[in-house]
């Protein structure tokens, strides 16, 4: 193909793509196309900008390793992470809504049983956290496996330090037979997310805030039962309304409540969906 202009080269990449086997590929890649060159064409984009926007993707991969998933917080700060979690878990009314991933989950978190300590370490104030593991028709779930993570009062996930001898606040448990949990850890503190690299540029210059309300993060899997990922926020935090990755469920919201020896104590049921 030669002699293309900006009236006819998307119809030419179309066609290019027309030879891809993989249909999901194929509409992917041609909705992928067709939307990308329609914003070049609305926004009339300059090739500086263009250049711009490169290098600004490329220090995105440049900020990525094995502690930090950049990509994933550019994804969760332009709502397209929301989107998609929304988008593919259309649960029945009554199921524990789903949340962002986010990026500082580990595959290896250490083990725990009911009732230790999954801070391990970690600064923050004393909370014990209980709740029942259950199905949509109320009955229990038994043995659900539970991975939990959270920042620490410091606003730091454990991978975002390097001196570390072992993770801290985050871990693997099993409820019991009758669903049940209960695991003592630190109280929830609302924190920013990394604003050292491109997102935090991006943030900066479109004057929005990097700031995150307090949370604890939930992984609960368990035989017949959907996988639900999401999070328990804390009540009056100041950032609900305005959560940088725009994350929040009004049914996720849930009050720590200090205790007269000063620690604090939280109490939330998760409702699974059963496979179909």
């Amino acid at each position: 193909m030669r002699n293309l202009n900006q009236d006819t080269i998307t119809q030419a990449v179309l066609a290019r793509l027309a030879t891809t086997t993989d249909p999901r590929l194929k509409e992917i890649m041609t909705s992928l196309v067709q939307h990308l060159h329609a914003f070049a064409r609305e926004v009339k984009l300059t090739e500086a900008e263009w250049l711009q926007g490169i290098e600004f993707l490329t220090a995105t991969g440049q900020m990525c390793d094995n502690k930090r998933q950049e990509f994933i917080l550019l994804s969760d700060t332009l709502g397209l992470s929301m989107l998609t979690v929304a988008m593919n878990n259309d649960k029945p009314l009554g199921c524990t809504e789903p949340t962002v991933f986010g990026p500082f989950f580990l595959e290896e978190a250490p083990r725990f049983k009911l009732g230790d300590d999954v801070a391990n370490g970690a600064k923050g104030e004393p909370c014990m956290v209980r709740g029942t593991v259950k199905s949509l028709d109320g009955t229990p779930v038994p043995n659900a496996l539970i991975n939990v993570w959270q920042a620490d009062a410091d606003g730091n996930y454990d991978v975002q330090y390097t001196h570390l001898a072992h993770p801290q606040a985050r871990g693997i448990l099993n409820a019991d037979a009758e669903g049940k949990f209960h695991f003592r850890t630190i109280l929830a503190e609302a924190y920013p997310i990394p604003s050292d690299g491109p997102v935090g540029k991006m943030l900066a210059a479109t004057k929005n805030h990097p700031w995150r309300p307090a949370h604890l993060h939930f992984m609960i899997e368990a035989p017949g039962y959907e996988r639900l990922i999401t999070h328990v926020f804390r009540d009056h935090d100041q950032y609900l309304d305005s959560d940088v990755v725009f994350g929040v469920r009004s049914s996720l919201i849930a009050d720590w409540v200090k205790l007269p020896d000063g620690t604090y104590s939280l109490e939330f049921d998760f409702v699974l969906n059963p496979l179909k």
